[in-house]
């Protein structure tokens, strides 16, 4: 899909919002970009927000990486047209301090290799801004273009290889360039954590709640938790995000839809005046996502990137979308899976109209989360309000684009839990 096209403007469609927060200011408005993406888009928006307290400026920029085969990014977002695109990618790195956990993924042959298991982009539309976060499995196969490697060499092109070895053939812009090709989007922006960044990030803004509808036991990751809420930090942030045998069917698409509770949860704890409205704590996370963050060097212009928490400090949760990449079974081989083109035309056609999303598919793929209702006395910053945001008016429901059902996801204004295997004696 092309993405010179700027969609006509239109009013904005609402079902709920959330209530007006105050300002946070503009190292708050850049810590919001990121509650929307994901506990990793947090730590790439963290790092920008980082870069917001000058003194950690050369932190940020250093190691900063090219993105090649992207269009040069111009002075004002604004002027992007077909909406801004950014990638956020999440690698299983064995660093010391981290690798104990990974058993034999960090005690073999492969313990000095990096996949990029975790895969997402993050697409802010043209005004009326929205966010449609898209995550796609790691196990997906896909063609991998050539992509040029840090000491200039070039690695070759191939026709089928799984997405989480594109890190490993070319590092982050390999991944964006492979993304990119397959979307048919230009991606100016990405960034890398690691999983061990993601703890670290967790741990800056006191954990997050998560939900239990059924209780979960995995050997593989350590877990062994009981029905109901739980707040993860540490280690467990670590095992609920890689859990794959706990949750759903055992597959990696049920673990994204876990991934993504964690997502919409995260979104709402720094959404809350325990976050914004602390300034301990924002200066605690900057840092500690600054040290944790690999960006692209697009986005180490501070101008932008404070352009980019204004483009979505606005958007209701009911337009904040976790959407997964539409996959088929790969009749080659079971453990893998192959792109749904039709499914996925249907949703780039979609967001270049540039049209509220309506999901028609399961809040998550493989049974991996279910939908629950919103907890009695939430607060307002953490709970849609039919309050609208002053200056944006609504759009009837039948200008809402109607995905396939083979599209799964959900919004922030739900509440999902995650559906673990011990379903019935949690």
């Amino acid at each position: 899909m092309s993405q010179t096209t700027k969609p006509a403007k239109r009013g904005r469609h609402t079902v709920a919002r959330h209530g007006e927060l105050t300002s946070p200011g503009p190292l708050g408005l850049v810590l919001k970009l990121i509650g929307i993406a994901l506990g990793v888009v947090l730590v790439a928006s963290m790092g920008v927000a980082a870069y917001a307290a000058y003194d950690l400026t050369a932190s940020f920029t250093g190691g900063a990486v090219a993105l090649e085969g992207q269009d040069p990014v111009p002075p004002d977002i604004g002027a992007i047209e077909g909406g801004v695109n950014l990638f956020i990618a999440g690698t299983d790195a064995c660093e010391p301090a981290y690798a104990k956990y990974f058993g034999d993924r960090c005690s073999g042959p492969d313990a000095g290799g990096e996949l990029n298991d975790v895969n997402m982009l993050v697409h802010i539309s043209d005004a009326p801004r929205r966010v449609t976060v898209i995550s796609f499995p790691r196990d997906l196969m896909v063609p991998i273009p050539a992509c040029t490697r840090k000491d200039g060499s070039e690695s070759p092109a191939m026709s089928r290889q799984p997405l989480n070895s594109a890190y490993s053939y070319g590092g982050l812009s390999c991944i964006v360039k492979t993304v990119s090709q397959l979307s048919g989007l230009n991606i100016p922006f990405a960034a890398k954590v690691t999983w061990g960044g993601v703890i670290q990030v967790t741990n800056a803004v006191g954990g997050v709640d998560v939900c239990l509808a059924s209780g979960i036991k995995d050997s593989y990751t350590g877990i062994d938790w009981p029905a109901g809420m739980r707040n993860i930090q540490g280690l467990e942030a670590l095992q609920f995000l890689r859990t794959r045998h706990g949750v759903g069917d055992g597959s990696d698409l049920g673990r994204i839809s876990n991934q993504q509770q964690y997502m919409s949860r995260l979104a709402r704890k720094l959404m809350s005046e325990d976050v914004l409205s602390n300034p301990a704590t924002l200066y605690k996370l900057a840092t500690t996502a600054v040290h944790n963050v690999t960006p692209s060097q697009s986005l180490t212009n501070p101008l932008t990137l404070v352009q980019i928490a204004l483009a979505v400090k606005n958007v209701p949760f009911d337009e904040i979308a976790f959407v997964q990449y539409p996959v088929l079974s790969d009749p080659t081989d079971p453990n893998k899976v192959i792109p749904d083109l039709s499914s996925a035309d249907a949703l780039w056609a979609a967001l270049a109209a540039n049209k509220p999303l309506k999901l028609t598919g399961a809040a998550g793929s493989n049974g991996g989360v279910v939908v629950v209702q919103p907890t009695p006395g939430a607060t307002p910053s953490a709970t849609p309000s039919a309050t609208p945001t002053p200056g944006q008016t609504t759009a009837p429901e039948d200008q809402a684009v109607e995905l396939p059902s083979s599209i799964t996801g959900s919004t922030a204004a739900q509440q999902t839990c995650s559906n673990g295997n011990l379903r019935g004696n949690g």
